[in-house]
């Protein structure tokens, strides 16, 4: 196993100012002194032998030591220089901070509870070579007071879609434990796979914990398990093995939340035990994102044998894990099957429950009564904030930050783990020349970026921000390497967030300790992201004209373009200003650093330039502020939208579109289009139609044309349609293009009767 000890080897000189020494989580407060503490066969490492709690973390730092120089540290050794561990009371640094001074005779590392104690070693750590050496071992002069911005500090890996060996979670754990994060979320059960053996259903590994394999075959397009067929691919832990990893966790201060996801995401319970859904009928495991039209994947809550079964998993698991937390999951249940189940009609006339939300919301209520009643607290996703919340759940927000913004101002709980930007399985560069990801865009700069502490919040609301998590969902991930690359570098820049004062981050600054750390991975043979050398284009107006800003997270980078199409290098056109868009053409551009040109592929950016380019546009109902895109002039920047849902696309929820836009001075026209996004799985839906209208004077309308929809509600597939509307050539000075909402989803959709979205972009004029 690979022993993770994410360090900087630096030269230090005896008789000078240390190097800038590159800590990850940055210090609340460091102030490097002259000279350096050199650690030799003669060094002790002093405790108070009576502090029993303590023995772990000197047990690991001196292995540590031994590791990388061969040298054993003694234990109260009355000769050479001292490392001190003490415990006693510092009001400021609180129950994770910790004090720590460096100088040349001695190290003293001072914390109110052994965990500050620990995360000082974490820091001493950082500043000492990785590998076997014969160098001194010199730890810079140094004062540092530190502790963490927020208590929840987390990152999740999904062992359901990919099973992973404990190997490789002792890897993830190592990692975790280097960067000072506390939590690590294990999420256990989903529709492809139960990870966690139950003795009292032996099922549930026994089949559940398998499914045919369909590696090599895009996990959109991987067919459910046929009966007969050999169910090779999967994997379980048993108890022993995860009391083992939870032990192993806990020395190095991670508590390990255990998620199994229930109502739905149950399909491989269901698989093991199908009296557990609504049918109770026999179905095969589901490999991928391919689900038969009549599959099952929610638990039939109207049974109690359902809730006999979670409640015997529940107490097996609550004897392997101590964490206070266990995570129900409750996110994205198909609900339509309750609807005609009579169990759960019954439940619901008995307890006078008015809708499924209700009824999911009596399920989640129940089973954190259960978990009260055992000294637990129950987190799940913000889908459990549908039909009243639990009364002392806490909140996990996935779906952006409404969830938790509205359980922050119901005194909740809650934890921020928006998908932009806290999704570690979407694309960090590229995605050209990047592995598969499941998609959108989360790079470095965008997590570094990230507050947790929304602004809706007030400063009382702001105390039930927990703190932050990544997410690390594994469709498209099967192997350790491919774990790591997508959480390196990103979990380093989430560490930051989480830990260090808003005040004292900055981007460049920690990006160059970044660079530092690579070199460490390079030497540990980790597999890492070098850096999103992608281009952004930022489009703007002025006077009415369209113009772009060409950006790069990369600091100090310089950007080169071309218009004509050919391929830019260092010696096309160095961008140094906005550029105008005068017409319709292409802009492609590479990073420059250091003289090489660092982007696998060129970014590029088509515009089109029409009549309204650049102009301003009026709504009567404004889009969603979830999908402003570009901001609120996006249906008129030039840039079209593509199939990536969270770029360039208005958002309406249950509202039509209605867009006004004033000219310059009179036009004639004779053609409008817009282009608008379906996605059925996403409750986005194709408008019913769009119509144009023209005024003289922006009251007076009148209708030039009307085109309806000729796409069902129900298409599951991914398109990109343009209504366009041709007329006769008509003066005019405004121009209103509205297109008619869908109002709610279809019956049989998941999101039956609730409101739909429509997104719009680029309004094209001519």
């Amino acid at each position: 196993m690979k022993k993770i000890f994410l360090i900087l080897f630096l030269s230090f000189s005896l008789h000078s100012i240390a190097q800038p020494v590159a800590i990850i989580p940055k210090p609340v407060k460091m102030e490097l002194k002259e000279g350096s503490f050199t650690i030799d066969r003669n060094t002790s490492l002093e405790f108070d032998s009576k502090l029993s709690n303590l023995r772990n973390t000197v047990s690991f730092f001196s292995n540590f030591v031994n590791d990388v120089s061969g040298i054993r540290l003694h234990q109260h050794w009355k000769n050479g220089k001292k490392i001190y561990l003490k415990i006693r009371k510092e009001k400021v640094i609180g129950d994770e901070g910790y004090l720590l001074s460096v100088t040349p005779q001695s190290i003293v590392i001072t914390a109110n509870d052994p965990k500050g104690i620990f995360y000082g070693i974490q820091t001493l750590i950082q500043t000492l070579p990785k590998e076997r050496t014969n160098a001194a071992l010199q730890i810079p002069s140094m004062e540092i007071t530190d502790y963490p911005r927020f208590q929840w500090r987390g990152m999740h890996l999904d062992v359901s879609r990919h099973f992973f060996t404990p190997n490789t979670i002792r890897m993830y754990i190592d990692l975790l434990s280097a960067y000072k994060f506390n939590t690590f979320h294990w999420h256990l059960s989903d529709d492809q796979g139960w990870r966690l053996e139950i003795k009292k259903y032996p099922k549930l590994t026994s089949v559940g914990a398998w499914r045919a394999d369909r590696r090599g075959i895009l996990w959109s397009q991987s067919q459910p398990t046929q009966p007969g067929e050999p169910t090779t691919y999967g994997g379980f832990y048993t108890q022993e093995q995860a009391r083992e990893i939870v032990r192993y966790a806990a020395e190095r201060n991670i508590t390990i939340v255990p998620e199994f996801d229930v109502p739905g995401h149950s399909a491989a319970a269901i698989t093991a035990y199908p009296f557990l859904s609504c049918s109770g009928k026999q179905q095969t495991m589901i490999t991928g994102g391919i689900y038969p039209k009549d599959y099952e994947s929610t638990l039939d809550v109207g049974k109690d044998s359902v809730y006999t079964f979670l409640e015997n998993v529940l107490t097996e698991v609550m004897k392997i894990f101590p964490s206070k937390y266990i995570h129900i999951g409750g996110d994205e249940v198909d609900k339509s099957p309750w609807a005609k189940d009579s169990a759960c009609q019954r439940l619901m006339r008995k307890e006078n429950l008015k809708d499924l939300d209700e009824l999911q919301s009596y399920f989640i209520r129940r089973m954190e009564k259960f978990l009260n009643a055992h000294g637990k607290k129950l987190i799940g996703w913000d889908e459990i904030l549908e039909g009243g919340v639990a009364p002392e759940a806490t909140v996990m927000s996935w779906r952006g930050e409404s969830g938790g913004i509205a359980a922050a101002k119901q005194h909740h709980y809650v934890v921020m783990t928006p998908g932009e930007p806290l999704y570690f399985d979407h694309y960090q560069a590229g995605p050209e020349g990047e592995p598969l990801a499941f998609g959108g865009m989360n790079t470095l700069k965008m997590v570094y970026d990230y507050n947790p502490v929304p602004k809706e919040l007030s400063p009382d609301e702001a105390k039930y921000i927990l703190g932050a998590q990544a997410n690390l969902w594994a469709e498209m991930i099967q192997s350790e390497t491919h774990v790591e690359y997508m959480i390196l570098p990103r979990m380093l820049a989430l560490a930051e967030t989480d830990w260090t004062p808003l005040p004292e981050k900055n981007y460049d600054d920690f990006y160059n300790r970044v660079q530092q750390k690579f070199r460490e991975f390079d030497q540990e043979g980790l597999t890492y992201c070098e850096g999103n050398f992608n281009v952004t284009f930022v489009p703007g107006s002025r006077n009415g004209k369209l113009n772009v800003t060409l950006q790069s997270e990369i600091p100090g980078a310089q950007i080169y373009y071309t218009t004509d199409g050919s391929y830019p290098g260092a010696g096309s056109i160095l961008y140094n200003g906005s550029v105008n868009i005068d017409s319709s053409m292409k802009i492609r551009a590479v990073v420059v650093q250091n003289g090489i040109v660092k982007s696998k592929v060129p970014s590029q950016q088509s515009f089109v330039v029409d009549k309204v380019s650049g102009l301003n546009v009026n709504y009567q109902f404004p889009p969603s502020t979830q999908y402003m895109a570009n901001g609120i002039n996006s249906l008129t920047d030039g840039i079209r939208g593509t199939l990536a849902v969270n770029k360039y696309w208005h958002g309406f929820a249950g509202n039509d579109m209605i867009a006004t836009i004033e000219l310059p001075e009179t036009e004639t026209i004779h053609e409008v289009s817009a282009g608008f996004l379906q996605r059925y799985s996403d409750w986005i839906f194709l408008p019913q139609w769009m119509k144009v209208e023209v005024s003289d004077d922006g009251q007076n309308f009148h209708e030039a044309g009307k085109v309806k929809n000729d796409i069902s509600p129900e298409e599951m597939q991914l398109l990109i349609k343009d209504f366009k509307i041709d007329f006769s050539s008509v003066p005019c000075r405004y121009i209103r293009v509205t297109a008619k909402n869908l109002g709610v989803c279809p019956p049989g959709h998941p999101g039956e009767g609730k409101p739909a979205w429509l997104f719009a972009d680029e309004i094209v004029v001519y």
